[in-house]
């Protein structure tokens, strides 16, 4: 892990810019490592090296743990323990987490089914609930074991954009829990006022009247804990250390990410309202919609940013983090679509007095409050379509910047941003296909649905494979660093 060393080091020669090739074809393990590492280690020393050292020196004098140890293949250099390991087990390990939720969600409601494609789907999410235990115990393990390694995570640049990953991953398992239990436990439908049929010795009301509660409750928990979480980190990314702060020069689309998880409170919105009593829902709509207009307006004054910064400085190393892009205006127009569809329903069931101030006055006639809520479901499908087509450019845009070619090859977490920032895309693609009755749209759904299964796997066997190879979760080579 490198330290804040690396912001007063000169930078690399030209000769340790080349990484791997600086290696000599006849050279052993030992030589390699005696020749570029200022300290000793043995095959079976579990002595702790400089790079994984606690401290926080600013020492101008110390080496440069990063520069050295990247030049040398990191199957060349000497095992390390699993518990020194740990220590650069990061925040963007949430990553996993929220494609691998964003994945089973897709598939719970993909258009075009086949039998037993939702119990893959649940398979896949019980799957993501194991994981996200795994990744949380370890990075406890992480702050328990390296009490400095808290702090940091949250101002190190680096790693703490990466931060809201885990309230991302919260925000996709709550939808899947939503999703789920309206397939497996009530029928298909979650609609208040419409329960599942049950025993005569059950109350099926009553069961989905706790659902719904715990859902009310969840929602609001999760809006004020993601807004305040949004303000303190981007406070904490504004107020580093001069030297640790991040270059306009080097803007990737992951700046969004703090700003992430209030945007997903609409998506929770679309999700909910639907098990709400009227009035309920109706709050949960109004505070979704504001909640996704704070965070697409906030990530379009970065992205202007980012875009000057491909103009003038070209394309990122990292390539995959391109996708993140796609991510802001589709799960926008996906999460506006859900919350208006629900519109009908709530006017309907809404007393007559209150839908007469929300429709700006007119009549609380039968006939007007139709035309109403057909009206707000309209608006948002074009709104929708609106904000599809940025989201579409931005994901051919990152596309082509993959094909063109990648400066670093090996993997890293933000590989994952093939998968999480495109089940937004894929949701509102199928949004709105179903609102304008297109069954083309529908079918490329689907066929992103596939494309996003398979990214998954591939995703998710380069990550077990880096953690093999030590290309991750090892010295200088993760977002710690």
């Amino acid at each position: 892990m490198a330290t804040d060393v690396q912001h007063h080091h000169p930078a690399p020669t030209p000769e340790s810019a080349r990484g791997h090739q600086s290696v000599p074809s006849n050279s052993t393990a030992t030589t390699v490592i005696g020749s570029f590492v200022p300290f000793k280690l043995e095959g079976n020393d579990t002595t702790t090296p400089p790079s994984a050292v606690d401290t926080d020196t600013d020492d101008a004098n110390l080496p440069e743990p990063r520069q050295l140890l990247e030049r040398i293949p990191t199957v060349l250099q000497p095992s390390i323990p699993w518990r020194k390991r740990l220590m650069h087990f990061t925040f963007a390990w949430y990553t996993v987490t929220l494609s691998t939720s964003g994945v089973s969600l897709v598939l719970a409601i993909t258009p075009h089914r086949f039998r037993g494609l939702s119990t893959i789907g649940l398979v896949i999410f019980l799957l993501d609930l194991l994981f996200f235990l795994v990744i949380t115990t370890s990075i406890t393990l992480r702050f328990v074991l390296y009490k400095s390694t808290f702090r940091r995570a949250f101002t190190r640049p680096h790693e703490a954009l990466f931060v809201p990953t885990f309230f991302l991953s919260i925000a996709a398992i709550l939808c899947n829990v939503a999703e789920y239990a309206r397939i497996f436990l009530f029928n298909g439908d979650i609609s208040y006022g419409v329960p599942s049929d049950g025993n005569d010795n059950d109350d099926p009301r009553a069961s989905l009247t706790s659902f719904a509660t715990f859902l009310c409750v969840a929602f609001w928990f999760f809006s004020g804990l993601t807004f305040l979480a949004s303000v303190i980190q981007y406070h904490l990314l504004f107020t580093v250390k001069a030297e640790r702060r991040l270059s306009l020069t080097t803007i990737t689309p992951a700046w969004v990410l703090p700003i992430f998880p209030v945007m997903l409170i609409g998506t929770l919105a679309g999700s909910f309202s639907r098990t709400q009593a009227p009035s309920s829902a109706i709050s949960m709509i109004c505070a979704g919609l504001a909640a996704q207009g704070l965070g697409l307006l906030v990530s379009f004054f970065f992205f202007s940013s980012y875009l000057s910064r491909l103009m003038a400085f070209g394309l990122p190393a990292q390539r995959a983090g391109m996708f993140i892009a796609v991510g802001p205006p589709s799960f926008t127009g996906a999460a506006v679509i859900s919350m208006a569809s629900d519109i009908p329903r709530v006017f309907a069931q809404l007393d007559p007095a209150r839908v007469a101030v929300l429709i700006g006055g007119m009549g609380p006639e039968s006939m007007e409050t139709s035309l109403a809520a057909a009206g707000c479901k309209l608006g948002a499908i074009w709104l929708g379509v609106f904000l599809w087509g940025l989201g579409f450019w931005f994901f051919i845009s990152a596309v082509a910047g993959c094909v063109a070619g990648m400066q670093d090859k090996r993997f890293h977490l933000s590989w994952w941003s093939l998968v999480f920032p495109n089940v937004g895309f894929t949701i509102a693609s199928i949004k709105i296909g179903a609102g304008l009755g297109s069954e083309g749209v529908l079918w490329m759904g689907s066929g992103m649905t596939v494309a996003l299964v398979l990214a998954w796997a591939f995703i998710g066997y380069r990550c077990v494979r880096a953690v093999v190879k030590r290309e991750i979760v090892w010295p200088g080579h993760d977002e710690d660093s």
